[in-house]
């Protein structure tokens, strides 16, 4: 057999040198890898120990040596469980697609669900669902993906929701919704976390993810493993952590830094998380049905009040989890609309609702609630160097910048 290192050369000099969303072939070759990487390296902690040499391996590499690790988790847990995958879809009309029908197709309806049959394929207790909810789609996101289902033998796990449906029917998770046009991602994410979670059986993770193949669902085995392993309430992935591997376009580094720092300032309770808006986070079906229910906001900063009503009913209960996360930028709904500032506004609502007063948070709220959409664009244009020279993980030391 080839030593460890010789495997490893030959696989950087497969790996695809840039990395393409809407092309299978480039999943299938990590899967591929990931499956053999399984086979050669059976020794306890080993995988972990090369991936920690492999830092500047090819994207497509690091990513097969976390999907390798996620299915070795999951083929060690023990007994009966089950996966709830929920996302949201909006304009998603395009990348629903393969690539044959538009540039931007990623299929990624039928690729997630092959993603998740690889990781689960040889664990007889695992089961699973995937819950696509349209958050008021104008491009009939919702239909387009029910007329895949339907036409590609995607199967019968897989359901399309209507948060339209939810609020016409009163449903409790869709409380202070009036119309599809007051959730912006947020309101639909929390319904399809309660319809997932009303399946009460044990060792049950809810999770939930973008629409676009931004995060791989093999890594799955990498956020359920905490929680069915080890006894947390919830693990969220992480693109800030050592071994996180991220491919990101757009300059956003600066502004999202400056978002760090602000949100840090108004809601400490959550030290030490770092990236609260990957869109990867999984949690126990008891904790995701209580954490969705009378929630103040249904926008793009829902998953900072759900990882907020987590903490304050178990501290230390979340796990952060390094993961592989590629950007899908070509057709993305949240570059345009640049969310930063209404988040951060709807987050001194948050600060106020869950936590007691305190004179830098009271401080920071001031300086946000006055902000308008030009004088945030000059102060997110000119970030000071004390925080856009900074690493996010000293900003729960760091707080000279009042």
């Amino acid at each position: 057999p080839m030593s460890s290192e010789s495997l490893m050369e030959r696989w950087r000099t497969e790996a695809p040198a840039s990395v393409d969303l809407t092309l299978a072939e480039q999943d299938q070759w990590a899967r591929t890898v990931a499956a053999e990487m399984l086979e050669r390296f059976t020794e306890p902690g080993e995988l972990e120990r090369l991936e920690r040499g492999e830092t500047d391996a090819p994207v497509l590499l690091r990513l097969a040596m976390k999907l390798a690790q996620s299915r070795r988790r999951v083929l060690s847990l023990p007994g009966d469980f089950r996966i709830s995958v929920v996302f949201a879809v909006y304009k998603e009309h395009n990348r629903l697609r393969t690539r044959e029908e538009h540039p931007h197709g990623e299929d990624f309806l039928v690729r997630k669900v092959e993603q998740i049959e690889w990781l689960l394929r040889g664990a007889p207790g695992a089961s699973w669902e995937m819950l696509v909810v349209d958050d008021g789609c104008p491009a009939n996101s919702g239909v387009i993906a029910q007329d895949i289902i339907d036409s590609r033998g995607v199967g019968d796990r897989v359901k399309v929701l209507f948060l339209q449906d939810a609020i016409d029917a009163g449903h409790p998770a869709a409380v202070g919704i009036t119309t599809t046009a007051d959730s912006q991602k947020g309101g639909s994410i929390e319904y399809g976390m309660s319809v997932a979670a009303e399946d009460d059986r044990r060792n049950h993770v809810v999770v939930f993810t973008d629409a676009d193949l931004s995060t791989h669902l093999g890594q799955l085995g990498l956020l359920i493993e905490p929680i069915l392993g080890r006894g947390y309430d919830a693990a969220i992935g992480s693109r800030r952590e050592p071994m996180s591997v991220v491919i990101k376009s757009g300059a956003r580094n600066a502004r999202g830094k400056l978002f760090i720092y602000l949100w840090k300032r108004l809601i400490p309770t959550l030290s030490p998380i770092i990236d609260t808006q990957c869109g990867f986070k999984a949690f126990r079906a008891d904790v995701a049905a209580g954490i969705v229910r009378d929630t103040v906001e249904k926008r793009f900063a829902f998953d900072i009040e759900l990882l907020l009503r987590t903490v304050l009913g178990r501290s230390d209960s979340i796990e952060r989890v390094a993961i592989a996360w590629i950007d899908s930028e070509a057709a993305s709904t949240t570059t345009e609309l640049q969310p930063y500032l209404p988040m951060l506004k709807s987050l001194v609502r948050i600060s106020e609702k869950y936590l007691s007063p305190n004179r830098t948070a009271a401080g920071f709220a001031a300086l946000i609630d006055s902000l308008d959409e030009e004088s945030w664009a000059r102060l997110s244009n000119d970030v000071p160097p004390e925080i856009a020279d900074r690493e996010p993980i000293e900003f729960d030391d760091y707080d000279e910048v009042t």
